[in-house]
């Protein structure tokens, strides 16, 4: 397999590890917000560094011009920020649908990357996706825009762009070694740690599950999906990333159904053929390349 098409699905082992994000998040109780973003990503964080131990050399690769770490902290820590904050300010269908247009918007922007350009089934695949995406978080029964809660959307819209941004412009840092997430993550925990004793009082986890759950969340939706995601989108194909990821919710919602925190419905059926039809044909260059190889 060529380098790109091993980088790409390195890239999608994040959106198998955020399927898990929902799962342990009703898991871990009723820790708040940014009090469970601040544990999680210095579990995340931790996870990277303890690599060093066997790697000493790795921690220089914390020496980064300043660009390369406003890009990852205002990546991480603004797309949690402004993700919450959307959730105060706005109902959850509506705010979850507009921050979770980053998918499409990574596909989109991705033309401006050199090398890259869009094309008509990139668009497309992600436009299903996004459909499919509506689906499962309406649930089939449609919503609603109220412009009464227009700062929490705008606020949702950001998150959108902050998160689709920091992906296209890793592109443009290819060289910096994943190893700088682990600053990103230990960062963004400091910061939702002070976000956190601003707005929100501690509560913390009351059981040995809830703990697990913390723990799970940091060492993998908040913790390694990071690392493999920084590596994917620097080196494999960015717009079959983009579109796939639509299939998160979906996974997500799956996983929730065989936990028992969620019930089928044949809205989720029709939401996994509009993400999977999406994907396929947002990857249509990946896979026609990939065949001309083995031929």
């Amino acid at each position: 397999m060529s380098k790109r098409l091993i980088a790409t699905l390195v890239g999608f082992i994040a959106i198998l590890m955020w399927a898990l994000l929902a799962l342990f998040t009703a898991a871990s109780g009723t820790v708040p917000p940014f009090q469970l973003t601040a544990m999680t990503f210095l579990i995340g964080g931790g996870l990277g560094a303890s690599s060093w131990l066997f790697r000493p050399d790795a921690l220089k690769s914390l020496k980064q011009p300043w660009p390369v770490w406003a890009l990852g902290i205002v990546g991480l820590f603004g797309y949690h920020f402004f993700y919450y904050t959307a959730l105060r300010l706005a109902p959850p269908v509506e705010a979850g649908l507009i921050a979770y247009l980053w998918p499409l918007l990574i596909v989109v922007l991705s033309a401006l990357l050199p090398g890259e350009s869009l094309r008509w089934y990139h668009a497309a695949g992600a436009l299903s996706g996004l459909f499919g995406t509506m689906l499962i978080v309406s649930k089939g029964q449609g919503f609603s825009i109220d412009m009464r809660y227009a700062p929490g959307y705008l606020a949702a819209l950001v998150c959108a762009f902050t998160w689709s941004g920091y992906s296209i412009l890793s592109r443009r840092f290819a060289s910096v070694p994943t190893d700088i997430v682990v600053g990103f993550c230990l960062v963004t925990a400091l910061l939702s740690a002070g976000a956190h004793l601003m707005f929100e009082e501690t509560v913390w986890p009351a059981t040995l599950g809830e703990w697990a759950a913390i723990l799970g969340l940091g060492l993998m939706p908040v913790g390694a999906a990071f690392y493999v995601w920084d590596y994917g989108v620097k080196h494999g194909d960015i717009q079959v990333l983009g579109a796939a990821s639509y299939a998160a919710p979906l996974l997500s919602t799956a996983v929730l159904v065989v936990a028992g925190f969620a019930s089928f419905s044949w809205s989720i059926a029709g939401a996994a053929l509009l993400i999977t039809a999406g994907a396929v044909l947002a990857s249509k260059d990946l896979i026609g390349k990939s065949k001309k190889a083995k031929a």
